[in-house]
């Protein structure tokens, strides 16, 4: 399991490389996709830095964030997966996704985060899975509901006010 790759029809998901960067920095770099963090774009040095950190995390978890690239182009479109967090004094496993802009709309973040659900489950054998939300972002909302999440209330983390979505592994229905 050092080295999980998922696949979907239109989308392959695999670890995350530091090569990946300049690929990201189209998603990071791009103000549409940063309204939803209401934070300014990444520079190069911020986005080393965020990738570095999802290295990390892979190292340690054995999974992380995935980077996502559409088959038929063979281009890095997103990423969708995994991180451990600390959420109101709990470690949580919390399934996320940003995509590139111009890729929104077309059912790419609804396939890679149920094929994220589904490894995070049958392989993984997590008991839950949550989704941090930031209060507004519909979009992200639908995605969270389209694979089987529910809403479980809201939660303030880092001064941020987010819906708070989850699902339990078994049932893969609100807890």
């Amino acid at each position: 399991m050092s080295n999980p790759q998922l696949k979907t029809v239109r989308l392959h998901l695999r670890m995350m490389r530091l090569s990946d960067l300049d690929y990201l920095l189209k998603i990071f770099g791009d103000p549409k996709v940063m309204v939803s963090f209401d934070s300014d774009v990444f520079s190069r040095e911020q986005m080393q830095h965020w990738v570095r950190k999802n290295m990390e995390h892979q190292n340690q978890y054995g999974y992380g964030l995935f980077s996502v690239i559409l088959k038929s182009e063979s281009i890095l479109i997103g990423d969708c997966g995994i991180e451990h967090k600390l959420v109101g004094g709990a470690l949580e496993a919390e399934l996320g996704y940003d995509f590139r802009s111009d890729y929104w709309n077309q059912g790419f973040t609804t396939e890679a985060a149920s094929a994220v659900r589904d490894y995070a489950f049958k392989s993984l054998h997590l008991p839950r899975l949550i989704s941090l939300i930031r209060i507004g972002n519909r979009a992200s909302r639908r995605v969270a509901e389209k694979i089987g999440m529910r809403l479980a209330g809201k939660i303030t983390q880092n001064g941020i006010l987010y819906w708070k979505y989850s699902m339990g592994g078994r049932s893969s229905t609100q807890e």
